[in-house]
């Protein structure tokens, strides 16, 4: 585990650069202005939760199914999905937690990828958010060979953010990051959490900043939840929330990936709400 001198003040960590743009740089409004858009983001939220009490809450070998006959009878790929629920994610978080809200001098965001689908969506979240003027750092401890990750990788080497090599101990990241983006297990995860995640989620469960799930909190059970497990502030439910979401406790849950046929939406009956406007996300 890494200390707080090491990650703070040596650069053998990372495997790329580190983004040198600052706070100010990537604000192009003022702190008063984008408050006000933070207040009618959470003003449309909740006009729209009363209309997302119906929304279905899937099992996990209903949302396997659903990804199946997206990829087989719709014609998606699986980059492309991974694309679509990444900028979700991405667009979530700056509602939720946007810059002006951040209580550190640096944007600065730890995002930490698994070895699945899971982990490409995070790869696609932090691209997005360097974008977006925030400065996330990555941790992806289990890489996969295959070339859609070694793509999405490179993609944010490209773009300067940083690669950790360890994980930071739990008082580090609550010195350096204003969030961690938990990106390591999806609705697919089944069994025991394997090393290094047992590892990481030890950690994690110990910071005391806020941590921003992607579609389940890592290694609880897709339905059942976990009482004793991770227990982040923010939840973002991609396609439709899963049986675990009931259980979650957290300030924000986020629906997103608006990219379901309405075909599908209604053999499932998944009673999605409308999203506002133009937008990839809903606050439920």
């Amino acid at each position: 585990m890494l200390n707080v001198r090491a990650l703070l003040g040596i650069g053998f960590l990372v495997t790329s650069r580190p983004c040198a743009a600052s706070l100010a740089q990537a604000g192009s409004c003022s702190v008063s202005a984008a408050a006000d858009r933070h207040r009618s983001h959470c003003l449309t939220g909740r006009a729209a939760s009363t209309m997302a009490h119906a929304v279905r809450h899937l099992g996990q070998e209903e949302a396997q199914k659903i990804d199946e006959e997206l990829f087989s009878e719709y014609g998606f790929s699986v980059d492309q999905l991974m694309e679509l629920a990444g900028l979700s994610c991405a667009t979530a978080v700056t509602r939720a937690y946007p810059l002006s809200s951040l209580v550190k001098a640096r944007p600065s965001l730890l995002v930490i990828c698994g070895p699945g689908n899971n982990g490409g969506d995070g790869l696609v979240c932090a691209r997005h958010l360097k974008l977006f003027g925030y400065e996330p750092t990555v941790l992806y401890p289990k890489r996969p060979s295959k070339p859609l990750f070694q793509g999405l990788t490179t993609q944010c080497e490209k773009m300067e953010i940083p690669f950790l090599t360890e994980m930071p101990e739990a008082e580090v990241i609550d010195e350096a990051y204003n969030l961690v983006i938990d990106a390591i297990f999806g609705f697919s995860f089944k069994g025991a959490v394997r090393e290094p995640f047992g590892s990481i989620l030890d950690v994690l469960k110990k910071t005391t900043v806020p941590v921003a799930s992607i579609d389940i909190p890592s290694g609880w059970d897709v339905e059942q939840g976990s009482a004793d497990g991770l227990q982040p502030d923010m939840l973002i439910s991609l396609t439709a929330p899963k049986k675990s979401a009931s259980l979650f406790r957290g300030r924000y849950h986020f629906l997103g990936g608006r990219f379901v046929p309405p075909a599908l939406e209604k053999k499932y009956q998944l009673h999605l709400p409308p999203y506002p406007g133009t937008d990839c996300v809903l606050q439920l």
